[in-house]
């Protein structure tokens, strides 16, 4: 009895970090990367380039991968005690997050800065997103004569 609810405690903290490390990064492709990336594109074609949507999209795939694979061993393979708290530390990893995602979060803006920066064939404006620093991105963007609409407005 007591290797089983160590196995239970265990197959939480597996279901927290499987999603911590994997659904994490599949939930902020749809909800951060593929939105900027279309707001930036409204705001003029070229101001970021189309490799963006391709890179998100191998992300998107491999995220997948990794957590259709670990589903399959899990539910596969572990017998029903471990799927509950494996599924039940995925969840509360989810719920434990969940007031973090979108952009409106300057964090989750900077890790969109700090990933896409490459994508973004102007200097002054890519060293701006490099650098974290949305009131520079904007300066430029004026600049440019482009929108600044894809930068959020951050809540605390």
């Amino acid at each position: 009895m007591e290797m089983k609810i160590l196995w239970i405690g265990a197959a939480a903290v597996i279901g927290w970090v499987a999603y911590y490390l994997f659904a994490r990064q599949f939930v902020f492709n749809f909800v951060t990367g593929y939105p900027l990336v279309k707001k930036m594109k409204a705001a003029q074609e070229d101001l970021i380039a189309d490799n963006a949507n391709k890179y998100t999209t191998t992300s998107v795939v491999i995220t997948s991968l990794f957590l259709l694979i670990i589903f399959f061993i899990i539910i596969k393979f572990c017998p029903t005690y471990f799927m509950i708290a494996f599924f039940g530390g995925f969840v509360a990893c989810g719920l434990m997050l969940i007031k973090q995602y979108g952009p409106t979060n300057r964090k989750i803006f900077d890790s969109f800065c700090g990933a896409y920066y490459r994508f973004v064939p102007d200097d002054e404006l890519r060293t701006a997103m490099y650098n974290m620093k949305p009131s520079q991105m904007k300066v430029r963007l004026h600049a440019m004569g482009v929108s600044t609409d894809w930068i959020p407005e951050f809540k605390n």
